[in-house]
């Protein structure tokens, strides 16, 4: 039987991509390999959105010729739209596959690698997928591409515009997941809330929650990230009185600087930021917020990053991503923007917002410690610990002799350590 490994880098829309894939090989009778033995197949989906995105899908591919000989090396992934000049100077890569045509890929190896088909089943990204290799939650992908353009970002360059995939495709994607056991359903897309605009008749994210929510045995349905100007009060008011809608948003911030966000092209203010947080938080006093955050933009001065601090504790995320400002050939900001920061001194405003930061998450947990909460449980650490996560995505962890993966169990949250809260379950 042939062998397959893959590697996926970046985003939630990626390892959606990277299991749309899979489940192809699966259906040509390959066998996934996950441990240290040569497979016949690599196949790697980078992601291109830092240098570090860049340096690290271009370090895996190099592992994957040197670990694995024999292999054909697939590429895939947002590195390949822009940058495949760079993966072929690498040599040793058998095939590059650009995103748009990633659905017609067996198409392309057949001709390449003599593959002949074993199975029935999903043969192309409309298709979906049946499961997700090593979950117990599963994305599903609704939407792609990006129309925003914000100046920083590479993203719809390689992605290209928004598309919103068929309602009928989506539920019938996750009633196929429902039945083969996952009880949350992560919905995930490039610019999720663009969802349905590009639809006729048009519609939104909150007609797929609608849907999703008629689904026997869905438990869950959770939100990857969405951008500010679409949380609108038809969205709140399904968070508010949804069962199963999870109260966690992720909304990306950027900036908390009237200035930055301007050069970002980012179309709020903080004051909106600040807004919209306020009203989801009157309605939904226990929602959990996480966001985004860019240090060291071109320009940023110290009175700008003291104003991105200072709006960060005002909305007391869950979790705060800090990410150092990267650069991108291709983006408004390269072309426009030449001041940028010593690195010095992004890397000291990158560590004050990370202490903001774990300040803020700390200050949301303890708002639960010693309430009963329902968690999904994931699987087990190292050390035999139970982890999983809470609706409003407090990770935790707990002791039982039970076998709990994949189950949703009560577990009274007792202590915050770090990243997670210690819990005890009554065996």
């Amino acid at each position: 039987m042939k062998t397959v490994k893959f590697y996926t880098l970046g985003c939630k829309v990626n390892q959606y991509d990277t299991q749309v894939i899979r489940e192809q090989f699966i259906n040509y009778g390959f066998r996934e390999l996950d441990n240290g033995l040569a497979a016949d197949i690599c196949v790697i989906n980078t992601c291109t959105v830092t240098h570090r995105a860049d340096s690290d899908s271009l370090n895996i591919i190099r592992k994957a010729i040197k670990n694995n000989p024999k292999a054909k090396i697939i590429v895939t992934g947002c590195l390949t739209e822009l940058d495949a000049g760079r993966i072929k100077e690498i040599g040793g890569v058998s095939l590059i596959v650009k995103n748009k045509d990633r659905g017609d890929l067996f198409k392309q190896l057949k001709g390449r690698f003599r593959l002949k088909r074993h199975k029935e089943g999903a043969s192309a990204a409309s298709k979906g997928i049946s499961g997700f290799s090593g979950r117990t939650r599963a994305f599903l992908k609704i939407q792609d591409g990006c129309n925003n353009f914000c100046s920083y970002c590479k993203v719809p360059l390689v992605r290209g515009h928004s598309r919103s995939r068929l309602l009928e495709y989506i539920v019938a994607e996750a009633r196929g997941l429902v039945k083969n056991g996952f009880q949350e359903i992560v919905l995930c897309g490039i610019c999720l809330g663009a969802y349905g605009r590009d639809l006729n008749p048009k519609a939104d994210i909150v007609d797929v929650i609608e849907q999703l929510e008629n689904i026997e045995g869905l438990l869950r349905i959770r939100l990857s990230s969405i951008e500010l100007n679409d949380v609108t009060d038809k969205l709140i008011a399904k968070l508010s009185s949804s069962q199963k809608l999870c109260r966690h948003l992720h909304i990306p911030l950027q900036s908390g600087d009237d200035t930055v966000l301007k050069k970002m092209n980012r179309p709020y203010t903080a004051k909106d930021y600040l807004e919209i947080i306020r009203r989801i938080k009157r309605r939904i006093p226990e929602i959990a917020i996480s966001t985004d955050v860019i240090v060291g933009f071109p320009e940023e001065k110290e009175a700008h990053f003291k104003n991105t601090a200072q709006l960060i504790k005002k909305i007391s995320p869950l979790k705060v991503h800090v990410f150092p400002y990267s650069s991108r050939e291709g983006t408004a900001a390269f072309r426009r923007f030449r001041g940028e920061l010593d690195p010095r001194l992004v890397k000291d405003r990158f560590e004050r917002l990370q202490k903001v930061s774990q300040d803020s998450s700390f200050n949301y947990k303890r708002r639960f410690v010693g309430r009963n909460m329902p968690v999904l449980v994931e699987g087990k650490t190292r050390e035999g610990f139970w982890q999983g996560y809470t609706g409003n995505y407090i990770r935790v962890l707990f002791k039982s002799g039970l076998k709990l993966k994949n189950k949703i169990v009560a577990v009274k949250l007792k202590t915050i350590i770090q990243d997670y809260v210690s819990a005890r379950h009554a065996d």
